[in-house]
């Protein structure tokens, strides 16, 4: 193959088996991505919102999907002011990054960000307000409680949360597969 018909958008030669980005990016796997908050009561016990919407993730941290242009953290913020009512104003921080893989349930891997949200003082709980049309439920129970009303890797998924928040090191959940 000759240099010209091997050659990049800006003329320099370029190995075997280049694609131009719009092409490239038609071969690499797809990923959807959300964002959420991880608070709890003043005794650590985690939030979470019971979504009307899902029967496979019926139980939710504080969040969403990301919309286009948005980064994670902006999501966090503007998920938790759509879902609760509260308006955060405490600083970004990482407690967990997630990561999945897609199945038959959803064609795209999932890639996620749980920030820190901080501890809920009952006045604080009792006064969210819940979108109805994403949550009929808010409720904080203890960890161990958690477990019987959540498919197995949401809970582990919380359970990685929780103990990044106990140790202050970020957790790394890379196995929130999507069924096949």
């Amino acid at each position: 193959m000759s240099e010209e018909l091997n050659a990049g958008r800006s003329g320099q030669a370029v190995s075997p088996g280049w694609l131009p980005p719009e092409q490239y990016a038609e071969t690499v796997m797809k990923a959807t991505a959300f964002a959420c908050m991880y608070f709890t009561d003043e005794h650590d016990n985690p939030l979470q919102l019971k979504a009307v919407y899902s029967r496979t993730h019926p139980w939710q941290l504080v969040g969403g999907t990301m919309d286009p242009g948005e980064r994670p953290w902006e999501t966090a913020l503007r998920e938790c002011r759509e879902e609760t009512g509260i308006v955060y104003d405490g600083p970004a921080e990482l407690l967990a990054s997630v990561f999945g893989q897609p199945g038959a349930e959803w064609p795209y891997a999932t890639i996620g960000f749980v920030f820190e949200g901080g501890r809920l003082t009952d006045e604080q709980i009792h006064s969210l307000v819940l979108d109805p049309a994403e949550h009929d439920q808010a409720r904080v129970l203890p960890l161990s409680e958690w477990r019987a009303l959540m498919p197995r890797r949401d809970f582990v998924r919380l359970d990685a949360v929780a103990q990044a928040r106990r140790t202050g090191t970020a957790a790394y959940f890379g196995s929130w597969d999507w069924e096949t």
